[in-house]
């Protein structure tokens, strides 16, 4: 009977033990985790949960007695500090464990601000997990000031939860567009209307220089162009690293996170990694894929290949956001792109725009357009690229394009 033993209860973690389970009932499955409470979704965190339009007991991937049933053991509230790969075994703040084998679903981190410019200082806060939405939700109060650093999509959805909750909200972001390093200019330009709309003031080419704070509390920034600004809390989100040091000191091939073969094996026969803390082989190069979707796949491959099969991992992305009354859904990659085309729709806040790599299709951005996101992931999937003009043109069914 094979043991194995999963670091990390979030989304990739529950997906593969779940995953385990239904294709071995012999297996022995432990699942850490650092948190005390139920595997759970992080996406709604920023989102519904911070609103106050989602109960904890939603978050929960699966009710507790899943794991009972399954005979999953989960160490809840248990951090794994070491691992002894000649051995195989790991010990825990509370116990060892050995294995056949090991599998990293560790996640990722959110980055902070240096010490130096007052990252330290109370009510400066990262949103990642439940701990940082509970202790960010009391600062949430209609007519309180916030200042967000960071233009990507963390940012915006926090801007979006603050401006619908009434609080005064100014983002700002060093490069010279928000989304700059995800999305096209003409997404930008989209959210960027999108946010003002709503009261939010945004400052590209504007960074944060220090935080001022009185008493250890922050209580204004300066930045970049020069101004000081009082704030009663900020939210920084600047992006994430992959969570590898643990597998670092333990020896394993590193790659802007845990390097794996396309199986989801490491540099260890014996371990393997999924999920954001993973680096897998993806078109001749390794690559990182931080999404819901990327966990859940990757996960259910690599549980597969565990038991003994080899099935390659071949990604097939997908992402979204919601902000207000916008949902956007991205399809594909579109890194390397050459042109964007925009399809315009029926509605004002509706339409999409598509990348393209000369005449290759790509991935596609669609705001409110969910007929456009879920064509232009079958386009995707098929490997096809309908001709430019076709998207542009509003007469066009898109629909059509899949049979041709």
């Amino acid at each position: 009977m094979s043991r194995i033993v999963v670091i990390g209860a979030g989304q990739a973690g529950a997906a593969l033990v779940a995953k385990l389970r239904n294709l071995d009932d012999q297996c022995s499955i432990d699942l850490v985790g650092k948190e005390d409470v139920l595997p759970y979704q992080r996406p709604p965190l920023s989102k519904k949960y911070l609103l106050g339009e989602m109960p904890l007991e939603r978050l929960y991937l699966r009710p507790e007695s899943f794991y009972a049933d399954n005979h999953i053991t989960l160490h809840l509230g248990d951090t794994v500090t070491g691992i002894n790969r000649r051995e195989k075994s790991i010990v825990t703040t509370r116990q060892s464990l050995t294995y056949d084998h090991l599998v990293f679903a560790t996640g990722s981190w959110p980055r902070r601000l240096p010490a130096a410019i007052g990252g330290e200082l109370a009510g400066v806060y990262t949103m990642r997990d439940l701990q940082d939405a509970d202790a960010m939700a009391p600062e949430m109060v209609a007519g309180r000031k916030v200042l967000i650093v960071g233009g990507g999509y963390i940012g915006l959805e926090a801007a979006a939860v603050a401006a619908t909750k009434g609080l005064k909200v100014t983002l700002v972001e060093m490069s010279d567009r928000i989304l700059n390093r995800v999305a096209a200019p003409q997404t930008s330009d989209y959210f960027r209307q999108l946010h003002q709309s709503h009261g939010v003031t945004l400052k590209e080419n504007t960074g944060l220089k220090q935080l001022i704070g009185q008493d250890g509390k922050v209580t204004s920034a300066q930045l970049s162009d020069g101004s000081v600004e009082r704030f009663d809390f900020v939210i920084v989100g600047v992006g994430i690293i992959p969570a590898q040091d643990l597998a670092e000191t333990a020896g394993l091939e590193i790659e802007n996170g845990i390097a794996v073969d396309v199986y989801g094996r490491s540099s260890d026969p014996s371990i393997w990694a999924i999920g954001d803390c993973a680096s897998f082989d993806h078109q001749g190069q390794k690559m990182r894929l931080e999404s819901v979707q990327n966990a859940i796949d990757q996960a259910e491959v690599t549980a597969q290949n565990i038991l003994g099969a080899k099935t390659p991992y071949q990604p097939e992305p997908w992402f979204w956001s919601d902000q207000y009354n916008v949902k956007l859904q991205i399809a594909g990659l579109n890194t390397g792109y050459s042109d964007v085309v925009e399809r315009a729709e029926q509605t004002a806040d509706s339409c999409s725009f598509w990348y393209y790599k000369d005449d290759t299709l790509l991935a596609v951005d669609a705001m409110n357009a969910p007929k456009a996101y879920m064509v232009g992931k079958r386009l995707l999937g098929l490997g096809k690229s309908p001709p430019k003009a076709a998207i542009s043109d509003p007469q066009t069914d898109l629909k059509s394009l899949l049979k041709s």
